[in-house]
């Protein structure tokens, strides 16, 4: 069953066998071809998204949505990456999907992976598109030109959970009362090419708005998210026949090309863009472009940005 919030343009599916809701939100033409957008981590549903206007000029109908423990999306304790699954999956038969794409950014790259390599799904996804993502945690290279702060998150992870549960707690505090925080802190890690980027002052204010809703009823997406990447995905990468295009900015400390470049090889389908100069924000303009790409329609230069 799914209900509209008419309030906030929020609509919630939930699940038949254990009634747990999904927030989602559908952006754009209503006859626009549907892309599923999975943010970045951490994020929400309201993350960084083309304005409306550039959604009706590039024909896509945007449908972006929180995973379990952020937003307004329900907690699932334990879940691993190939959970994404699951919920675009009872998101596309709520909205009546027959075939659709998908794009991750950042932490949502893996869930998106996850989605094209489901059986269930793998007949009903014909693109997919993966920005600055994350590589599994055992492939070569892993830390290489990560930043301190994300090294320190992602080693945490599996040597001290609890030490990085109780990290991600203070700083989703801190979040809630000053929504500027989290963005300080990321700045201390970011590359003349982010901080570029993220000085867009419309930019700025749909990553506070991200933030903020991402933690309003807790931390546990957020922690879930961390955990879930550094776990073993259970996501099989060789079972994607989908095309898949992965783009990655060189510069990238958050999650550095190395990780791109691991999943070019595994994946026999994917081509991949390594962009000279470009960072791990980059993906955020570069967002208009990969749509079209996902709808299957020509690039027409200078639409992306």
């Amino acid at each position: 069953m799914t209900v509209a919030d008419a309030a906030s343009g929020t609509r919630l599916v939930r699940r038949p066998r254990d009634g747990r809701r999904i927030a989602f939100e559908v952006l754009g033409p209503a006859h626009g071809f549907p892309v599923v957008l999975l943010h970045g981590t951490p994020g929400s549903r309201l993350g960084p998204r083309p304005r409306g206007i550039v959604l009706h000029r590039l024909g896509i109908r945007l449908i972006t949505y929180d995973r379990p423990g952020y937003g307004d999306s329900d907690r699932v304790r334990g879940r691993d990456v190939a959970h994404a699954a699951q919920d675009v999956r009872a998101i596309a038969d709520a909205l009546r999907l027959d075939r659709f794409s998908v794009v991750g950014r950042s932490g949502g790259g893996p869930h998106a992976l996850a989605c094209a390599a489901d059986a269930a799904l793998r007949d009903r996804i014909i693109r997919v598109a993966v920005l600055v993502s994350l590589a599994p945690a055992g492939a070569p290279g892993w830390f290489d030109g990560m930043n301190d702060d994300n090294h320190e998150q992602m080693s945490k992870a599996v040597t001290d959970p609890a030490e990085l549960e109780s990290e991600i707690r203070r700083r989703a505090t801190e979040i809630s009362t000053d929504p500027d925080f989290l963005l300080g802190l990321l700045t201390e890690q970011m590359t003349v090419a982010d901080q570029r980027v993220v000085s867009d002052a419309a930019l700025r204010r749909q990553l506070r708005l991200s933030y903020r809703d991402a933690i309003k009823n807790g931390p546990y997406g957020w922690i879930d998210d961390l955990f879930a990447l550094r776990r073993d995905w259970q996501v099989d990468l060789r079972a994607i026949t989908a095309p898949v295009r992965l783009w990655h900015g060189g510069e990238d400390t958050f999650a550095p090309a190395v990780h791109s470049r691991y999943l070019a090889h595994q994946i026999g389908t994917a081509e991949l863009d390594v962009r000279p100069g470009a960072a791990h924000f980059d993906a955020m303009p570069e967002l208009p472009r990969t749509l079209r790409w996902l709808a299957a329609r020509p690039v027409v230069a200078g639409l992306a940005r």
